[in-house]
């Protein structure tokens, strides 16, 4: 047993103030972890994400932002070095982690884009796989890769590339952020500044380098790139026919290529790609049931789809499905254009009539 009743930091006794300065910052922080303990209790079912979103959630973040910091830190290295300064910027406090305790990474519009590509993802990889009539039939888009139209020929191979481009890693040097050029821009300059806190003190030329290397990084970034552009643009080069959107959608789902699925079903609607992947991975559905019906999909196709998708994911109910299908089938394509009407409205004016019923009473 000790003699010296009083802990002992690097040789100096630790006062009495700074334990009772700790013992609060305890308490404070039990409090607050209980907080979240009651909050997460409470939550519905349907809203909580399941270990599975989480982990693949949390997979997708850092490799987004290691990314970025990599971009940025190597050429503001690099920047440093040619300019003779001597303050260079190595790895050191985890940028992810920094980010994170900021509260930064709890943006709303970011999250909501990061919910929905997990989900995507993960909906796409469940699907089941279609063992096409003839086996030696190429799948829909490799099918386009040899269109004699030259412009669906091409956008076909870009959805191609772009899908290459999206199973990168960032350890084989081929992993983009591939967000929206709005989510991009806020996490590079949110990167540069948690780069800049690892030096105290005024530094013009890290200062410089940084923003050099962020704006290298933004004008290096085209959003156009993306998978989900690249198939909106093959959707547009091919323009479905009502006869032929059918037999399209549920090959897409067929081949397991739920972006290009969701791609068809925005360019026939006329809606952006955000809102039409929002009707997809809805596990209700009811929005989806109504666009297919706007779309003329017979009774047989949105069988189809709909015993795929709840094939694919855990969340939606077959029996259910089953037992509505006849409803749906039922609804006229006028009925359902007239009730998915606001959904073409100014995305502005609907995010505001949303946030108006956000805030509750009139």
């Amino acid at each position: 047993m000790s003699d010296n009743p009083v802990g002992t930091r690097d040789g100096l006794a630790i006062s009495a103030v700074e334990l009772l300065a700790r013992a609060a910052a305890a308490e404070l922080r039990a409090y607050k972890g209980l907080m979240v303990a009651v909050e997460d209790f409470f939550l519905p079912e349907e809203a909580r994400l399941d270990e599975h979103s989480r982990a693949g959630l949390a997979a997708l973040l850092r490799g987004l932002v290691e990314t970025v910091e990599g971009e940025i830190r190597e050429h503001a290295v690099r920047l440093l070095t040619g300019r003779g300064e001597s303050a260079l910027i190595e790895p050191g406090v985890s940028v992810l982690a920094r980010l994170w305790n900021s509260g930064l990474l709890r943006d709303g519009d970011l999250m909501a884009e990061l919910v929905a590509r997990v989900r995507q993802e993960m909906l796409g990889g469940a699907l089941p796989m279609n063992a096409p009539d003839d086996p030696e039939r190429p799948s829909l888009i490799n099918r386009f890769v040899q269109h004699p139209d030259r412009v669906v020929a091409a956008s076909a191979m870009a959805v191609l590339i772009a899908e290459s481009r999206r199973r990168g890693s960032p350890e084989v040097g081929q992993f983009q952020t591939e967000l929206p050029a709005e989510l991009h821009h806020r996490l590079v300059w949110w990167t540069a500044a948690a780069l800049r806190e690892r030096f105290e003190g005024a530094n013009e030329a890290l200062d410089r380098a940084l923003c050099d290397a962020a704006q290298r990084s933004l004008a290096a970034y085209d959003e156009g790139d993306r998978l989900e552009a690249a198939a909106m643009r093959f959707a547009a080069a091919i323009d479905a026919q009502p006869g032929e959107l059918s037999g399209m959608l549920v090959e897409a789902l067929g081949d397991r290529r739920i972006v290009l699925f969701i791609a068809l079903l925005g360019h026939a609607l006329g809606v952006p790609y955000a809102l039409a992947r929002d009707l997809v991975l809805d596990p209700g559905a009811d929005r989806l049931w109504l666009a297919l019906r706007a779309l003329e999909i017979g009774r047989e196709g949105v069988a189809q789809i709909g015993y795929a998708l709840s094939e694919a994911d855990p969340r939606r109910d077959l029996e259910k499905f089953a037992d509505t299908l006849d409803t749906i089938a039922a609804i006229s394509p006028v009925e359902a254009r007239a009730a998915l009407a606001p959904l073409k409205l100014d995305p502005d004016y609907r995010a505001a009539l949303i946030a108006l019923q956000r805030g509750g009473v009139k």
